[in-house]
């Protein structure tokens, strides 16, 4: 007999529908199956003979007890200690708070005593100053040194920086010789300043309140203009006694007073100069007395 050619069977339930993630079958299998099936089954097992997770026995119970009572124990004296060393803590705290009081009230007075000496040892140098014997160039001298508050007719020269600064090009002199920026004020143009009124025919020069005298140096700091170490901030106050309008011309017509008027022409940076009938300024805030003594030493053949 010749068969029938078979069939394939046919299948009573629907082809489950293709699946987004069927290509995901990993993650798809942990996230169906989150728990693993031994574990599954244990648990089912332990609740159908009706086991539970407590101790039945009376030993194991005891030890249960005897377990969460030794833990509370642990905790209560933690907590206990805490709050015996909380006071401790903060007194020691306190105590050290009050110490670094203590030494900071005995650091600003000893602070405080030693400006104090130091104006004590100025007014008596300037004091020894004036009151050299026998020398009438004396006040001269002390006014030359600094040494003594000085007021009368000169010139007060205000130099400012540029209202909008700007950088130099390629081969900018300012640049080539340090200059960032070229609408500042820097230190050289100060020492010019300075430089060209003393050799003008100042008397005494101060910038911003402080007193300039042999010994004196202008310096920067990064971007800051130092004065006898001492930073300056613009504008910057320049005041010289002297004969105030032959001071004036004299400066301006110098090479200094040039510079600075090309400073102000080229690169913005603002001048102010203008004849005062009296102007005061302070003494230098430490000078330094130092005398010289002639030689009797013969000199050898």
């Amino acid at each position: 007999m010749c068969g029938m050619p078979q069939q394939p069977p046919v299948r009573s339930t629907p082809a489950r529908p293709f699946r987004p993630d069927a290509s995901m079958s990993l993650i798809t299998n942990v996230m169906d199956h989150s728990l693993d099936d031994g574990y599954a089954e244990a648990a089912a097992r332990k609740k159908a003979a009706g086991q539970s997770a407590l101790p039945k026995s009376l030993r194991a119970r005891l030890g249960l007890a005897a377990g969460l009572v030794l833990a509370a124990l642990v905790v209560t004296v933690g907590a206990a200690q805490a709050r015996v060393a909380a006071p401790v803590v903060a007194k020691e705290r306190q105590e050290l708070i009050d110490r670094i009081d203590r030494e900071t009230a005995a650091a600003d007075k000893l602070e405080s005593d030693v400006d104090a000496l130091r104006a004590d040892v100025n007014a008596q140098q300037r004091e020894a100053l004036r009151q050299s014997g026998g020398n009438p160039q004396a006040d001269l001298v002390s006014t030359l040194a600094g040494a003594t508050e000085v007021h009368g007719p000169g010139v007060k020269l205000v130099v400012d920086d540029a209202k909008e600064a700007s950088t130099g090009g390629n081969g900018n002199p300012r640049e080539t010789s340090g200059f960032s920026d070229t609408g500042r004020v820097r230190d050289r143009d100060m020492q010019r300043v300075v430089n060209g009124l003393w050799q003008s025919g100042a008397e005494a020069v101060s910038v911003n309140g402080q007193r300039l005298t042999a010994l004196s140096a202008i310096r920067a700091a990064g971007d800051a203009i130092l004065v006898d170490n001492k930073p300056l901030v613009p504008p910057y106050t320049v005041l010289a006694v002297g004969d105030g309008q032959r001071l004036s011309t004299r400066f301006q017509n110098s090479s200094d007073g040039l510079y600075l008027h090309a400073l102000q022409d080229n690169y913005g940076i603002r001048t102010a100069i203008s004849v005062a009938d009296d102007l005061r300024l302070p003494a230098a805030p430490s000078v330094t007395v130092r005398t010289a003594q002639p030689s009797t030493e013969k000199g050898t053949s």
